[in-house]
């Protein structure tokens, strides 16, 4: 099983995590002899393929950048083994299955794949026709095959376990100056529908949940001493959250965690973050996104801007890191990036992020935009470029954008953050320095401009 290495702007440097989807595909194939090749930490595709020669072969195809990337990965196993079935899995797969139509992929995994990849592995093991395996996208003569739907595995702890130790480079994951880092899973889905968001799309707007139990014991086989829960609320079911901190603390589990959470039940229940700072919690990532109200409605946020500031006063009170993300729309002008420096600031919020609105394909939001989208090139959907147009010249917009990575929070956190992690931590000097090198990348307008090529200058129209 492969992960691209991906291009783009943004954090996917900055922040690095293991490639757990994969690793859970390969908890499934616990009879199967597998390997994991993150393309992220070597270039060694062609050896190591070469001396496997797999009979399956899954690619991981999560997000839309992605999508470039992992057809070429698809040609190169192709020429490599031609024997090999060839998947394809991940989020922008399985929302936008009709990329991959005629192509080196053989399928396309739909939904979720631990149970999908067990019973391919073992059709083709026995020569059994794959159509008989619910949860594909076959491609065959020229069309694409639907085999029947597979239901979601329920009760979630049915799933198997991740295989962390199938490749060698537990090390290399972090966040930010947090390293060696583990992902851990305790959830699926979200009960809520953002327009921008493609992870209820995926979930089919279900909701889902590993027990306590299993979470913890999940959490007992990691070595790594920073951990991040991948839900993408993770509060969603408070009780569970509480279930799992009052376990941690019993079993006396010593890590440094970090989750994502909603701003509204933050401010809801105090109590439980207090819980979750006495066992280690460092850190909450908060979708802001806005910093008016009418601007959250217009993203079917179901939240309130009141929310988000109680959550940053609570999270501050606690001395915890509040990873706090902000979406800029194309039709920013440059009063409108004002206002935004000005609440950042105002706030104190050290470590904000940023993302251009992009309707991501297979969204909501890509059925409502799509008419107005000035380019179809995936590699420009990496939610850091503009793929609408501007109301701003172009430059004029990403130096504005840019702009937003010099505040003065976000730029003397970062280093100062790197210069602990190399002094106290031992992180790698040579590490730190390119990471701050990308950081710096991220306030060059240049690097973002010349991705949209000589026609790029589009404008709002008015």
């Amino acid at each position: 099983m492969v992960q691209p290495k991906t291009g783009g702007l943004g954090f996917t440097d900055l922040i690095r995590g293991e490639p757990l989807g994969l690793e859970m595909l390969a908890g499934a194939l616990a009879d199967h002899e597998v390997r994991i090749i993150d393309l992220r930490f070597t270039h060694r595709l062609s050896e190591i393929i070469s001396s496997f020669r797999p009979d399956l072969c899954g690619l991981s195809c999560s997000y839309t950048i992605d999508f470039y990337p992992t057809l070429l990965l698809a040609r190169q196993v192709r020429k490599l083994v031609p024997s090999a079935f060839i998947i394809v899995g991940g989020q922008h797969a399985s929302l936008n299955p009709q990329d991959f139509a005629g192509s080196a992929v053989d399928a396309v995994a739909t939904g979720e794949g631990e149970e999908t990849i067990k019973e391919l592995a073992e059709a083709l093991e026995t020569g059994t026709d794959p159509a008989g395996v619910p949860g594909l996208i076959i491609n065959k003569n020229g069309d694409q095959v639907f085999t029947p739907t597979r239901p979601q595995i329920t009760p979630l702890d049915q799933s198997p376990f991740p295989r962390r130790r199938v490749f060698g480079h537990k090390s290399g994951y972090h966040l930010g100056f947090q390293r060696p880092l583990a992902l851990v899973e305790t959830s699926r889905g979200c009960p809520h529908k953002c327009s921008f968001c493609s992870v209820w799309q995926f979930y089919h707007g279900k909701y889902r949940e590993k027990s306590a139990k299993r979470v913890v014991e999940e959490l007992t086989r990691i070595d790594e001493p920073y951990v991040l829960f991948v839900d993408d609320n993770f509060l969603a079911n408070i009780s569970k959250a509480e279930r799992i901190g009052r376990l941690i603390e019993a079993e006396k589990i010593k890590k440094h965690y970090t989750f994502q959470s909603r701003s509204d039940t933050i401010t809801l229940f105090p109590d439980i973050i207090e819980l979750w700072k006495k066992i280690g919690l460092k850190g909450v990532f908060i979708g802001f996104e806005k910093i008016e109200d009418q601007d959250l409605d217009h993203l079917h946020k179901d939240n309130s801007i009141a929310n988000n500031e109680a959550a940053l006063k609570i999270l501050q009170a606690m001395k915890l890191d509040v990873w706090a993300s902000f979406i800029v729309d194309p039709e920013f002008d440059h009063q409108d990036f004002d206002r935004l420096k000005r609440y950042i600031t105002s706030r104190k919020i050290n470590t904000p992020t940023f993302s251009v609105l992009t309707p991501l394909p297979g969204t909501r939001l890509f059925h409502q935009l799509k008419q107005y989208l000035t380019t179809e090139d995936y590699n420009l959907f990496d939610i850091a470029h503009s793929v609408l147009p501007t109301r701003l010249p172009l430059m004029e917009f990403y130096k504005e954008f840019c702009s937003l990575y010099q505040l003065p929070y976000s730029r003397t956190q970062l280093v100062g953050e790197g210069f602990k992690a190399w002094l106290f931590r031992g992180f790698s000097l040579i590490r730190l320095i390119q990471m701050l090198l990308k950081a710096k990348k991220l306030s060059a307008p240049d690097s973002y401009l010349q991705a949209h090529g000589p026609s790029g200058y589009s404008r709002f129209p008015h």
